[in-house]
């Protein structure tokens, strides 16, 4: 049993980080202000004697942190990425 948790483990960890990568940003800040509050508020859960009670609020804590993080930025840039150049514009590969 130990052993195949040893494999299975780290294959789940590292399938589910490939999941975040056609996140748009909103989305990636939103879970990852949840995973971290999750992850903190298991460890502080778990002096109380409850870690997954600690979890769950963490988490609900972090989604919120997250989701204003990502308001902020979208306020302070004025969006994620620089508009396209005008309407004719294809990239570097095409000619107007």
């Amino acid at each position: 049993m130990i052993r195949s948790a040893r494999i299975a483990l780290p294959l789940i960890a590292a399938l589910s980080l490939g999941a975040c990568a056609d996140m748009n940003p909103q989305a990636r800040n939103v879970v990852g202000g949840t995973a971290g509050g999750a992850a903190l508020g298991g460890i502080l859960g778990s002096f109380s004697g409850n870690a997954g009670f600690g979890a769950l609020l963490g988490a609900g804590a972090g989604a919120g942190a997250g989701y204003l993080y990502d308001q902020s930025q979208r306020n302070s840039y004025g969006g994620y990425g620089p508009e396209p150049r005008g309407r004719g514009y294809r990239g570097s590969y095409g000619r107007y």
